[in-house]
């Protein structure tokens, strides 16, 4: 009897869907069930383009400090500071200097009140706060000279734009267009950049800044492990790509080591904390052929970029940012860590990258700092044009890189934080530049250290590399 009950409940509850479906049909005129037969939008959007650098005019430099002896040779008496009233809303502040001589906040006017346009008494200079790069260059468009106009702010940078209707630049993009393109043009110019445009840079980041190295305070002497059994894990770990579970396992089935995988990832943060100093700073003997690139990892379930620089010759990894954005903020980060290992920037320094606009941007940044180089970008995966041509071994290098890096980051299935995907990433970049083996290199590492070379095992070069960034951090704290 309930078998039959059962049936019958099953079909009147389909009597019933279909009786839904057929009113709805009726009532609204259309099959609501069906699914929409008309495709989703494909809008175009407009990629990011870099242009050339701007011509940059600047203006000559003077000296506040002169300016005053002068003053007070001429007139028999010393060019006093402003005098400002008690309660005086008008203020000017203490970082202030004059963008044409110098001259400290102690000279600057108020001119027109709370409206931040600021004079020097000195130099008699007028200028504001947000035009003062205006005072110390002129930017100009590259094809017509004309003077750029800043036409928006940025968190990062300000845009300046060349609004000269007679720019070659501009007719050349203009004449360019197909009759299609200037119908869309009429609809939507924003999808389209027919003028030229310049990206200036003001991120509180201060190029080749050789800071003093953070220094770790970490006594790897209290681990609860033998400096055997830690090379052991570091080289089943990091050299062989293990899981932190993985190597737990080995370790007891193996060695007969019972460790939890949580241990095994405070000896990775701890080991990277001293190794990281040691890698960074480290005299490397660099070539002239540099590349980059950057590759995804996972962070906290989300998507982080890794960004390689790479000396393809000595096969030493020379930067390694991670960073939650594949922004142009990073792509600096990681071009200045390579430059600060150089003893001398190179006059044909070259990096070669794939073709996000983001290194052409970092260029434009190191440029405005008077530091100079190029940027060659291999796009796609065909030589479409004579740089990828010609630059398509170096990118195929980093892309080998990449994968090599992958091959040992598979197995972590990603990190829980981000200071565990950098420790992670320094041992890793340890192991390549100091002690792994290359091919490439007759079967050497990179960096040949006498004191590695001559140990037998893996486990106990790791020991000695640990030692050897200990020894350091000693000195470094000495001196």
């Amino acid at each position: 009897m309930y078998p039959q009950l059962l049936t019958y409940l099953l079909e009147f509850i389909k009597f019933q869907d279909q009786m839904i479906r057929t009113l709805q049909t009726l009532l609204i005129g259309k099959n609501m069930f069906e699914k929409p037969t008309e495709e989703p939008v494909n809008k175009p959007y407009r990629k990011l383009q870099v242009d050339d650098l701007p011509i940059i005019e600047t203006f000559e430099k003077l000296n506040y400090k002169i300016l005053l002896e002068d003053y007070s040779m001429e007139h028999g008496k010393p060019l006093k500071p402003v005098k400002r009233h008690a309660h005086s809303k008008m203020t000017v502040p203490k970082s202030m200097n004059c963008p044409k001589c110098g001259a400290p906040s102690d000279y600057l006017y108020a001119n027109n009140g709370s409206k931040g346009q600021f004079l020097c008494k000195v130099c008699s200079c007028l200028f504001s706060d947000k035009n003062r790069f205006s005072k110390e260059a002129i930017l100009r468009c590259p094809h017509c000279a004309k003077t750029l106009e800043k036409i928006k702010e940025r968190k990062d940078f300000s845009v300046f734009k060349c609004k000269n209707n007679n720019c070659p630049y501009y007719l050349k993009k203009r004449d360019g267009m197909s009759s299609k393109e200037k119908k869309r043009f009429k609809k939507d110019p924003q999808a389209f950049k027919l003028r030229y445009i310049f990206r200036q840079f003001h991120v509180d980041y201060l190029p080749l800044s050789k800071q003093s190295p953070e220094l770790p305070r970490v006594n790897l002497s209290k681990i609860h492990a033998s400096p055997h059994t830690l090379g052991l894990i570091l080289t089943y770990h990091v050299n062989y790509g293990l899981s932190a579970r993985k190597t737990a396992a080995i370790m007891q089935d193996v060695h007969g080591v019972a460790i939890s995988h949580q241990t095994i990832l405070n000896y990775e943060n701890s080991v990277a904390l001293l190794l990281k100093p040691y890698v960074d700073y480290y005299p490397y003997e660099l070539s002239d052929q540099f590349c980059g690139d950057e590759t995804y990892i996972r962070v906290n379930g989300k998507w982080h970029y890794l960004f390689f620089f790479f000396d393809a010759v000595k096969k030493i990894i020379l930067s390694y940012p991670v960073s939650p954005n594949r922004d142009t903020l990073t792509a600096i980060h990681a071009i200045d860590e390579v430059l600060v290992k150089m003893k001398e920037i190179p006059e044909d320094l070259t990096f070669v990258v794939d073709g996000n606009p983001i290194y052409l941007l970092a260029q434009h940044f190191f440029a405005q700092h008077d530091i100079q180089f190029d940027v060659k970008q291999v796009i796609g995966l065909t030589n479409e044009d004579p740089v990828s041509t010609e630059s398509r071994p170096l990118k195929q290098v980093i892309e080998r890189l990449n994968r090599t890096f992958k091959g040992n980051y598979r197995s972590t299935h990603g990190f829980g934080s981000e200071h565990g995907s950098v420790s992670y990433v320094t041992l890793f970049v340890a192991y390549f530049n100091f002690l792994r083996p290359h091919a490439s290199l007759e079967g050497k590492v990179p960096v040949v250290n006498p004191s590695l070379s001559g140990l037998p095992t893996m486990p106990a070069r790791w020991t000695k590399l640990i030692e050897l960034a200990q020894q350091w951090i000693v000195k470094q704290r000495l001196a």
